[in-house]
């Protein structure tokens, strides 16, 4: 298995199991999309709670360029932390939600 698909893969599981251990609420659905052709991988909330809408993204990974680039984390897990503990070398990881400027306060790619 080359680097690409195992990235992809790890990125799969990842968001996969942080879906099935996760709590869900009210009539919230959870969904999965996985765009393999473009490397966009995201967890999405859907539904209502009570008589609020809710709708918004809880995970969004990217692959670009050969790294994993985490750009959004609506979660207390430290995803980098567990991409790294799966084998992921930390130049391999961007966190795409900080900006240029600060990733070179991380332990982790700039870009």
């Amino acid at each position: 298995m080359g680097k690409l698909e195992k990235y992809r893969e790890l990125v799969k599981n990842l968001i996969t199991d942080y879906t099935n251990t996760g709590t869900t609420r009210g009539d919230v659905e959870r969904q999965l999309m996985f765009d393999t052709e473009h490397d966009h991988y995201q967890l999405v909330n859907v539904g209502w709670e009570n008589r609020n809408r809710v709708y918004g993204c809880v995970l969004h990974f990217d692959i670009k360029d050969g790294k994993i680039w985490l750009q959004y984390n609506g979660t207390e897990i430290d995803f980098a932390r567990e991409l790294v503990r799966l084998g992921v070398p930390q130049q391999d990881i961007v966190i795409g939600f900080h900006s240029t400027w600060m990733r070179q306060f991380t332990e982790y790619a700039v870009s």
